[in-house]
Protein backbone atom coordinates (compact mmCIF):
# COMPACT_ATOMS: atom_id res chain seq x y z
CA UNK A 1 0.00 0.00 0.00
CA UNK A 2 0.99 3.62 -1.03
CA UNK A 3 2.00 6.14 1.62
CA UNK A 4 -1.16 8.47 1.86
CA UNK A 5 -0.89 11.80 1.13
CA UNK A 6 0.89 14.12 3.98
CA UNK A 7 -1.89 16.69 3.42
CA UNK A 8 -4.85 15.09 3.64
CA UNK A 9 -3.49 13.35 6.70
CA UNK A 10 -2.54 16.79 8.25
CA UNK A 11 -6.27 17.81 7.35
CA UNK A 12 -7.86 14.87 9.14
CA UNK A 13 -5.36 15.01 12.47
CA UNK A 14 -6.47 18.54 12.47
CA UNK A 15 -10.24 18.12 12.20
CA UNK A 16 -10.58 15.04 14.09
CA UNK A 17 -7.86 15.10 16.83
CA UNK A 18 -6.50 12.17 16.05
CA UNK A 19 -2.50 11.53 16.24
CA UNK A 20 -1.18 11.44 13.30
CA UNK A 21 -0.26 7.89 12.98
CA UNK A 22 -3.58 6.81 13.91
CA UNK A 23 -4.96 9.42 11.17
CA UNK A 24 -2.82 8.04 8.71
CA UNK A 25 -3.72 4.68 8.72
CA UNK A 26 -7.52 5.36 8.53
CA UNK A 27 -6.94 7.44 5.86
CA UNK A 28 -5.14 4.77 4.12
CA UNK A 29 -8.10 2.33 5.08
CA UNK A 30 -10.43 4.60 3.26
CA UNK A 31 -8.51 4.74 0.26
CA UNK A 32 -8.08 1.42 -0.21
CA UNK A 33 -11.53 1.18 0.41
CA UNK A 34 -12.22 3.27 -2.08
CA UNK A 35 -9.57 2.09 -4.31
CA UNK A 36 -11.41 -1.66 -4.69
CA UNK A 37 -11.41 -2.60 -8.57
CA UNK A 38 -15.17 -2.74 -9.76
CA UNK A 39 -15.13 -5.75 -10.52
CA UNK A 40 -14.55 -7.36 -7.13
CA UNK A 41 -16.46 -4.40 -5.10
CA UNK A 42 -19.09 -6.09 -7.07
CA UNK A 43 -18.03 -10.08 -6.28
CA UNK A 44 -17.90 -8.90 -2.72
CA UNK A 45 -21.23 -7.14 -2.33
CA UNK A 46 -22.70 -10.00 -4.04
CA UNK A 47 -21.42 -12.52 -1.71
CA UNK A 48 -22.71 -9.75 1.44
CA UNK A 49 -25.90 -9.58 -0.08
CA UNK A 50 -26.65 -13.46 -0.83
CA UNK A 51 -26.03 -13.88 2.62
CA UNK A 52 -28.42 -11.13 3.74
CA UNK A 53 -30.75 -13.30 1.71
CA UNK A 54 -31.54 -10.29 -1.18
CA UNK A 55 -32.56 -11.83 -4.54
CA UNK A 56 -30.22 -11.11 -7.42
CA UNK A 57 -32.58 -9.16 -9.06
CA UNK A 58 -32.53 -6.65 -5.90
CA UNK A 59 -29.14 -6.93 -5.48
CA UNK A 60 -27.80 -6.17 -9.28
CA UNK A 61 -30.42 -2.68 -8.53
CA UNK A 62 -28.42 -2.07 -4.97
CA UNK A 63 -25.11 -2.57 -6.47
CA UNK A 64 -25.51 -0.31 -9.53
CA UNK A 65 -26.77 2.38 -6.90
CA UNK A 66 -23.71 1.83 -5.00
CA UNK A 67 -21.27 1.96 -8.00
CA UNK A 68 -23.65 5.17 -9.18
CA UNK A 69 -22.71 6.85 -5.51
CA UNK A 70 -19.06 6.31 -4.77
CA UNK A 71 -16.90 9.01 -5.00
CA UNK A 72 -15.27 8.56 -7.94
CA UNK A 73 -18.18 7.07 -9.91
CA UNK A 74 -17.31 3.98 -11.91
CA UNK A 75 -18.46 3.08 -15.28
CA UNK A 76 -22.83 2.38 -15.53
CA UNK A 77 -22.60 -1.31 -15.60
CA UNK A 78 -25.98 -3.11 -17.26
CA UNK A 79 -27.70 -5.98 -15.36
CA UNK A 80 -25.88 -7.82 -17.64
CA UNK A 81 -22.27 -6.80 -17.08
CA UNK A 82 -22.83 -7.15 -13.50
CA UNK A 83 -24.03 -11.23 -14.06
CA UNK A 84 -20.73 -11.67 -16.15
CA UNK A 85 -18.49 -9.90 -13.57
CA UNK A 86 -20.34 -12.68 -11.35
CA UNK A 87 -21.01 -15.87 -13.52
CA UNK A 88 -18.20 -15.49 -16.10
Amino acid sequence: MTEPPADLVRYVTGTTGLPPGIAARVVADVMAYFGEPVEQYVRRRHTELRRARLRNAEIWARVAGELAARPVAAPALSERQLRRIIYG
